[in-house]
């Protein structure tokens, strides 16, 4: 059941960075809601694991993206598909394999249909739809995607962790909204990256980030990253800002979210110091 637990969330990486490649809107659409539906089964996947008291972690292999072809990255996701379903008997629970088993089946019918096209999402251009950046600010835009993009999944495999081992209602609410804002960002950085030519699956989070002991200490400590987050979003606002408002709006939207993800941590971290949860 490990095996499959790493094997579902190597898929939706490839099944999230597929949607990035594809230039077709309808193909985009199909693929995001996949990666979701999928994401849900590894959540699934590692609450059996907790049930049954399986130690596990969120390691997983490089997961090789880089292809010309839409087609050839369509045809990975069948074969990691293919893999999972000879894994499905390890779940106990028939409910939950029963689901996972026609979500797979129904994705992988779907996939194998859909159209190829070229994919542009690795050819380095790092330019940003029709926006002529200098190259200070492309520089800084580049660097950013990168950090963030990587900062997003990161904060949602740690929060999904936290959630995950949590049975306070208060927390889990929380954690869920931070998940669901951190995919927000992963999707739009990752969509940027693949528009510049340079889409990457972000590394491999060392187990240390989300098996937290001291929860307290995390939460002030991923205060001051959100903190350091805006002035990022800041200084890149004001890089891009003379050569497109568009971006530099898109980046003070994103600095105010960051107000509210500061304001929902201060919330967790007053529980944890007044409850001891």
């Amino acid at each position: 059941m490990r095996e499959l637990s790493v094997k579902t969330h190597e898929l939706w990486l490839v099944v999230l960075m597929a949607s990035f490649m594809s230039k077709d809107g309808e193909t985009k659409r199909v693929l995001n809601d996949f990666s979701d539906i999928i994401f849900r089964h590894f959540t699934w996947i590692e609450k059996s694991l907790i049930k049954h008291n399986i130690d596990y972690d969120y390691n997983r292999e490089p997961i090789p993206i880089k292809v010309d072809r839409l087609k050839v990255i369509l045809n990975n996701i069948i074969d990691r598909i293919n893999s999972i379903d000879l894994m499905l008997v390890s779940l106990q629970d028939e409910a939950l394999r029963g689901r996972i088993d026609k979500d797979l089946s129904y994705i992988k019918d779907v996939v194998s249909k859909i159209d190829d096209e070229e994919v542009s999402a690795f050819n380095s251009k790092r330019v940003y739809k029709d926006y002529s950046l200098t190259k200070e600010a492309t520089d800084a835009f580049t660097l950013f995607l990168f950090e963030e993009s990587y900062k997003e999944y990161e904060l949602i495999m740690i929060y999904n962790y936290l959630k995950a081992h949590s049975d306070n209602d208060f927390l889990n609410k929380i954690f869920q909204i931070l998940v669901d804002e951190s995919f927000f960002h992963l999707k739009s950085f990752g969509q940027m990256m693949a528009e510049m030519g340079i889409l990457g699956v972000p590394r491999v989070i060392h187990k240390s980030l989300y098996q937290v002991e001291d929860v307290v200490q995390f939460l002030k400590d991923g205060i001051d990253e959100e903190l350091a987050a805006k002035e990022q979003c800041l200084e890149l606002s004001e890089a891009v800002g003379k050569d497109s408002q568009e971006l530099a709006d898109f980046f003070d939207f994103i600095n105010y979210q960051e107000n509210y993800h500061i304001s929902l941590m201060q919330d967790a971290l007053k529980h944890y110091e007044e409850k001891g949860a």
